[in-house]
């Protein structure tokens, strides 16, 4: 998997106090020395060179541990490209004593991947809080470290996964533009390079350099290990001084870097002509190191200039009808990098004119300087970023590693004090140095006749930044909270809030407990009408829905974005023709404020007409886009095949081409009649999980819904089971490198009928997890896709549900990717799965729905569902202990009354010019229905 480093303003929102557990003093594994100890945060060297980040945290029961390499694309040589990809690849094959980590992780219920950049390489898992568990993963680093087997048998299976996820990537022009944009502005660092490598560099890997690449890089000296979350500091440190310290430490020096990228001196252009997709217009400058003082003010003033709506680019390209969206990010490394502005368009749009429109808005910073309001607002957004990650443990082991991949995970912490202490003239200064056409690389040539250089950037001594610097100071850790659902039922609240007469009730589920920096999640659900009353409807209650958050009769679309900004909140709001629901991320205190905001857009939005423009043209250019993927036109393709309603009812899913002309024929009468009609109260539910008042929140929903009207009566439009004829369609998706297997098969099944946790169960072990029989199958052993999974999609309202099929692979290898998905279904149908396998599966499936438990967001969202299917986490718990008493023969059996092979409808979606004749003979071309 690759990794594109980019600013923290992308991260979540919510600014949050909150600490870490700090690690506790105590006499220290033999060997070990203590370091800097930041805002919870402690760093321990080992005698082997081994750097270890502790950063302790009891408020969630779960784990993740990040194991850092300080070596990415930027240390490969002539030849060499996608090595260091390669070998996060190839590490995953495992080692003599342990051959298929994957496996080994979903066995265990670990969320394990890996992910490669320019400046690093990164193994990751996330797992329940369990001792057993982190020392057997501790183990597991420790002997990968020295002992990957890297065999020739492995690689060449591993290859065509490998080539798979580089055509996935070759699909979107979007990426290749970029890459394209990178080779021409760098000419001789690496960071020009693609990090998944030149194909043929990839393709002839010399296994003998490839083992000679990873025995000078996988060493303790040059790695950095991250342990967040719930555990024992003081014996986790003494694991770990076990689980690494019989590694030696190496004798060899690892090669000195001294290319540096001259300081460009004109402007460059890249133009990509490739078939399908939309216009881009792009423009890409050089940026100081993220260690750089200038880089902070220089990521600010990007996230000024590519923001939505407020931003310059967005105001000047998509206001003015130029352009579909923009966007602008910095990326941070550990040498100087760049930063890059992009803006996607219409087929009629004028690229040419986009292109100089946005050009001319950076170089006209030095007329129109940024305001106090513009920098505050971006520094507002990016502090909430940060406070997010600092509070997730995930997120702070990631952004460690980050972190410590361009120079010292302190510079986590600097960062935001720059940020904190950042002057708009510092800011104006930055972009007005660096952002010049003369440092630019776009599509186009302007001679200039007294070029602007930008400057050359410094080498940051990182040692003496860093050396003196303390943090913050910490405040009192929290307490842990039991995810077991009978403590999850016990601690959670059920009241029924009863609103003014014809305005009904609100179904309420409250589950306030403590959380690390006060934070909440949250979720409101109104619903209305029937099948009848919303027949032509179907893209109007999605658009209305969009379209809620960009005004009301009071504030406007910035307005309200500052506002939520303010309340430290990422409020999402997403709807269809049935309901509406309100997804919010804040501090509790600002939980009431926040809800009260939401309801005050929800009764008074005003749905501005310019706006509906806007999303429409957005909407129209995505249809466009997904009419030449393969994923889309496999996925329509069987829905397609398998609807029977009738093309006015919602419950029809609509072709691309019928999706792209409703969008079209919208108005903004529909909108406002559609919103006029059906929004108000009455089916309406709310849930929450996190540190909150309870009895404020209900009083805040009480006023802002008694000020409303009621909405028609909600009747969930019912969608029951009917058999679907088996049926083959062959795509033609001409120039796209990578192809799409899908295949369906409907079943009259419910998740609340006996059988549901057999077949649950038979699913994982079929393609859901890494342990599966497909997974195995086709990418293990005969490496044809990059991924290969199986989905049951259960109803718990009535018993039709749907099994689905699917792999990406390359277009040559459609005959063998649909032979190896048939075989293996046949086989597990005639064979069945082992006993071994059913308790491994049980195991890994319980810790993966204890993983889930921990989680806010998730608690939050399915108490919601619970209410509306009136459960508790007592059927979460039945769920657990049916799958327990679960066996081989019941689970064989099962499968066997509901899997049919001979029922599976199959889409191939692949570039017909690349498949062998032996594909093309699988299946029948087919015109799209």
């Amino acid at each position: 998997m690759l990794s594109i480093r980019v600013s923290r303003l992308t991260a979540g929102l919510g600014l949050a106090l909150f600490s870490l557990m700090p690690v506790s003093v105590y006499a220290l594994p033999e060997g070990v020395v203590q370091g800097a100890s930041v805002e919870g945060v402690t760093e321990y060297t080992l005698q082997n060179g081994l750097r270890v980040l502790l950063a302790a945290d009891t408020s969630r029961p779960n784990i993740t541990v990040n194991m850092t390499y300080l070596v990415g694309s930027r240390q490969e040589n002539y030849g060499q490209t996608g090595m260091a990809h390669l070998l996060e690849h190839m590490l995953f094959r495992g080692t003599p004593t342990l051959p298929n980590a994957l496996a080994e992780f979903s066995k265990r219920g670990l969320a394990a991947n890996g992910t490669t950049s320019g400046d690093r390489t990164n193994y990751y898992a996330s797992f329940a809080a369990n001792d057993d568990t982190l020392k057997w993963y501790l183990d597991w680093q420790a002997d990968v470290m020295v002992n990957a087997t890297i065999s020739r048998s492995d690689l060449d299976a591993e290859m065509t996964v490998v080539r798979n996820e580089m055509e996935r990537g070759e699909n979107s022009p979007f990426r290749i533009l970029m890459q394209q944009m990178q080779s021409a502005a760098f000419q001789w660092h690496n960071y020009g390079k693609s990090t998944i490598g030149a194909r043929s560099d990839v393709e002839n890997v010399d296994v003998v350099q490839l083992k000679a690449f990873y025995h000078e890089y996988y060493q303790p000296d040059n790695a950095i290990l991250i342990v967040s979350g719930k555990f024992d500091a003081d014996q986790t440190l003494a694991q770990i001084a076990q689980s690494f310290g019989a590694i030696p430490k190496p004798t060899r020096q690892l090669p000195p870097e001294y290319t540096v990228e001259p300081v460009q001196d004109g402007t460059r252009s890249v133009v990509l002509r490739r078939q399908g997709g939309s216009p881009i217009v792009a423009a890409l400058y050089h940026i100081p190191s993220e260690a750089d003082p200038e880089y902070i003010a220089l990521s600010i003033g990007v996230g000024i200039l590519g923001d939505t709506p407020s931003g310059r680019l967005y105001k000047a390209m998509v206001d003015q009808n130029l352009a579909t969206s923009v966007f602008g990010y910095a990326a941070g490394m550990r040498d100087p990098g760049y930063a890059f502005f992009a803006a996607e368009l219409q087929a009629e749009m004028n690229q040419e004119e986009a292109l100089q429109v946005l050009d001319q808005t950076i170089d006209n910073l030095q007329a129109r300087p940024f305001t106090d309001e513009e920098v505050n607002r971006i520094r507002n957004q990016w502090l909430n970023s940060w406070s997010s990650v600092y509070a997730d443990p995930a997120q702070l082991a990631s952004a460690l590693s980050e972190s410590a991949a361009v120079g010292d995970w302190r510079l986590f912490f600097i960062g935001r004090d720059r940020v904190e202490n950042l002057k708009t003239d510092e800011v104006q200064k930055a972009v007005e140095r660096w952002l010049v056409p003369d440092n630019r690389t776009n599509g186009q040539y302007i001679p200039t006749e007294s070029p602007t250089r930008a400057p050359k950037a410094e080498i940051v001594d990182i040692e003496k930044l860093v050396s003196d610097y303390q943090g913050k100071e910490l405040v009192q850790e929290t307490a842990s909270f039991d995810v077991s659902p009978a403590n999850i039922d016990a601690q959670t609240l059920r009241p029924v809030l009863t609103l003014n007469e014809g305005l009904g009730t609100v179904e309420l589920a409250l589950l306030p407990k403590a959380t690390r920096g006060d934070r909440v999640e949250a979720v409101l659900s109104l619903q209305f009408g029937d099948a009848e009353s919303l027949k032509g409807k179907r893209a109007i209650g999605t658009t209305v829905a969009s379209l809620l958050s960009f005004g009301t009769q009071q504030h406007g679309r910035q307005e309200i974005a500052d506002r939520f900004t303010e309340l430290q909140a990422d409020v999402g709001f997403s709807g269809h023709s049935t309901g509406i629901n309100v997804s919010v991320s804040t501090l509790g205190e600002n939980l009431p404020a926040v809800i009260k905001l939401v309801l005050e857009i929800l009764r008074g939005a005003s749905l501005p007409a310019d706006e509906l423009e806007k999303y429409k043209t957005q909407l129209v250019t995505a249809y466009q886009n997904a009419m030449t993927e393969p994923t889309e036109l496999a996925a329509q393709a069987l829905t397609q095949h398998e609807n029977t309603w009738p093309k006015d009812d919602i419950r029809y899913v609509p072709t691309l081409q019928e999706s792209l002309e409703e969008t079209k024929a919208l108005t903004h009468n529909d909108v406002l009649e559609f919103y006029e009609q059906f929004y108000g109260t009455g089916n309406v539910r709310f849930s929450a999980a996190g540190s909150f008042n309870p009895d404020v929140v209900q009083q805040a929903l009480v006023e802002g819904l008694n000020q409303w009207k009621a909405a028609p009566a909600y009747v969930r439009p019912e969608n029951p089971y009917h058999q679907v004829e088996a049926k083959e369609f062959s795509i033609n998706t001409p120039d796209k490198a990578n192809a799409f297997y899908m295949a369906k098969q409907s079943l009259p099944l419910q998740d609340s009928d006996a059988d549901f946790p057999a077949l649950y169960l038979a699913n994982y072990m079929l393609g859901q997890s890494e342990t599966s029989r497909l997974w195995n199958r086709v990418r293990v052993q005969d490496g044809l896709s990059y991924d290969v999974r199986s989905m049951l999609n259960t109803s718990s309202y009535e018993p039709n549900s749907t099994w689905i099929f699917y792999a990406i692979h390359a277009p040559e290898n459609s005959a063998k990717v649909a032979a190896a998905m048939q075989e293996e279904i046949q086989k597990v149908l005639t064979d069945g799965f082992t006993e071994e396998e059913v308790t491994q599966a049980v195991d890994a499936m319980l810790k993966y729905r204890e993983l889930s438990r921990s989680r806010d967001a998730i608690l939050a969202n399915t108490w919601l569902r619970y209410l509306d299917q009136n459960r508790s986490f007592a059927w979460s718990a039945e769920i657990d202990e049916a799958l327990k008493k679960l066996d081989a023969k019941q689970v064989n059996d099962t499968l066997k009354r509901y899997l049919d092979p001979q029922a599976l409808s199959i889409a191939i979606a692949a570039d017909h010019s690349k498949q062998t004749t032996e594909s093309d003979k699988t299946t029948t071309d087919q015109a799209l229905p």
